[in-house]
């Protein structure tokens, strides 16, 4: 990787990245920059490897939508 941290084939820059295991899936998040601007690339991998890519202009929407499915105070799973 060149000196500036930045993917030589996609010009991509990692800014940050999260593990986040959750029974027997993995699910890793990247916070990523190119010269489009930042991007969050969640991947999930369980046997197979999944990838959606959120582009910063989208977070907002995304955590809101998210949030729906989330109930206010869980009583127990």
């Amino acid at each position: 990787m060149p000196q500036d941290g930045r993917h030589r084939r996609t010009g991509e820059v990692e800014l940050q990245t999260e593990e986040l295991r959750i029974e027997q899936k993995r699910f890793y998040f990247n916070l990523k920059e190119n010269s489009r601007g930042r991007f969050m690339k969640i991947a999930e991998v369980s046997g197979g490897r999944s990838t959606i890519i959120i582009p910063a202009s989208g977070w907002r929407e995304f955590r809101d939508m998210l949030s729906t499915f989330i109930p206010e105070e869980e009583g127990g799973e």
